[in-house]
């Protein structure tokens, strides 16, 4: 997501809780920024959209860290996924896209005003901070 010149990789669990992100410039390709974001704190297995989409990146993160990286496959590709794979990964993607729905339309990240990255990164931190207290029903909203 790039808004003002600055794009959001975010890092999820599948049940919605934000564990870490990075904000880089929005000329900054995906894939530069997926192994910062999954190390910050590494999980196993770790879901990518398209754009992530690299065996170099693949087999890095899995030799170094352990983390077997899984994303969709583009239709140029020569690899075949079978319909429960995708279907498994839809769903699995859908969360994804949720929290970023939220985000925007109920926290309004798009609408954070910063003179800096570090003051964007400080606002941002207190929105997925909140957001992450309502998800687990500590707070109200």
């Amino acid at each position: 997501m790039a808004y003002y010149e600055l794009k959001l990789h975010l890092q999820i669990t599948d049940q919605a809780l934000p564990m870490g992100y990075v904000v880089t410039e929005a000329s900054c390709h995906d894939r530069t920024a997926a192994e910062t974001v999954m190390t910050q704190l590494p999980h196993p297995y770790a879901l990518g959209d398209r754009g992530y989409v690299s065996q170099d990146l693949q087999k890095k993160l899995y030799d170094e860290y352990k983390i077997a990286f899984w994303t969709p496959v583009r239709k140029n590709q020569k690899i075949h996924q079978s319909k429960a794979w995708k279907r498994w990964m839809k769903r699995k993607r859908k969360v994804i896209e949720t929290v970023f729905s939220v985000l925007i339309d109920q926290y309004r990240i798009t609408e954070i005003r910063a003179n800096s990255v570090s003051g964007f990164e400080s606002a941002l931190d207190g929105i997925l901070l909140t957001y992450s207290l309502v998800i687990l029903g500590l707070v109200e909203r």
